[in-house]
């Protein structure tokens, strides 16, 4: 019942962009300009935000590591095998594999399951998460995007963008520990509210716009789960890492569950807005949609596994 408690409002956000979409009331450049104003201005937030709280620990940084490498493994292999697994959708499919959506899906499901104390578990996977979407994705978008682009002008937008800004300044005023001095002289009231008031709205905008170009096609059945068989395995090998990694982390139950939780969780939210330039029409951002869904899916299926076996 808590996962349907967690995950209803994820579908009605998704149900209330198509249904937007289908009517009219909303047109697809203000979509656009929501879509903006989430990449532009508030993810760097949460991103910096997330970044200033988190235990910046040696696990923290060799999870962050071994995560990262993964998805990059991940991509290459996708990238190997995405014409026959995909089809005309071979270009997105890749991009498709990495990441996975901590904040608005594993987050609340693992809390749910054991407590806002453990809730930096999932942030240390989504913080590598973070380095993926906004490093490496928007670097392959622009190498595949343009056909001769050099090396600074490429190294130069990657550097200003939005959220490697966020990214470094996060680290940065978290090791000078200007959040505890925040907290010592009685601000960080001040800051938390200011953020939270910020943040809230990026999940329902992202899921609005998800929504918004959702419309499932019978040729699309095929390549979907076709693709969903194929980032289940490549998310259980990175799970299996972790067993063979960090053995002594897997054995405390409430770190097993988060990772079982987390990597069968959808593509992070922030990678189909970020690849719509890849996109030729409406069928190839409904592919995208779809391919969230399913494993929204496939996240309330594994909350109820461990929930009755796990917990």
């Amino acid at each position: 019942m808590k996962a349907i408690e967690i995950l209803f409002p994820v579908f009605f956000m998704m149900f209330l962009g198509w249904l937007s979409h289908r009517r009219g009331w909303v047109t697809a450049e203000q979509n656009e300009g929501a879509k903006s104003l989430v990449f532009n201005i508030l993810f760097p937030l949460l991103v910096f935000h997330v970044l200033v709280k988190a235990e910046l620990s040696t696990n923290f940084i060799y999870e962050i590591l071994f995560l990262d490498v993964a998805w990059i493994l991940v991509y290459l292999i996708g990238k190997s095998i995405a014409n026959p697994i995909s089809g005309r959708y071979a270009r997105l499919a890749p991009f498709l594999l990495m990441t996975c959506e901590g904040g608005s899906v594993a987050l609340p499901l693992y809390i749910a399951l054991v407590g806002a104390k453990h809730a930096v578990n999932i942030i240390t996977f989504d913080v590598a998460g973070i380095l993926i979407n906004f490093g490496l994705v928007p670097a392959l978008i622009m190498r595949q995007t343009s056909r001769d682009v050099s090396f600074l002008p490429l190294a130069k937008r990657i550097i200003s963008a939005p959220f490697i800004i966020a990214v470094v300044v996060g680290i940065v005023v978290n090791l000078l520990g200007l959040y505890q001095w925040l907290a010592e002289n009685g601000l960080n009231n001040i800051y938390d509210g200011t953020m939270d008031m910020a943040m809230s709205p990026i999940a329902s905008i992202i899921l609005f716009t998800l929504g918004y170009g959702f419309h499932l096609r019978t040729g699309q059945l095929k390549p979907l789960l076709t693709l969903t068989l194929v980032r289940l395995m490549l998310c259980g090998t990175i799970v299996i890492g972790f067993l063979l990694l960090f053995p002594g982390l897997m054995k405390v139950k409430i770190f097993f569950v988060g990772v079982l939780l987390y990597f069968a969780c959808p593509t992070g939210f922030p990678v189909p807005l970020q690849i719509e330039s890849l996109c030729n029409d409406e069928d190839d951002k409904s592919f995208m949609s779809a391919f969230i869904s399913i494993f929204i899916l496939v996240a309330m299926i594994v909350y109820t596994l461990i929930t009755l076996f796990l917990v």
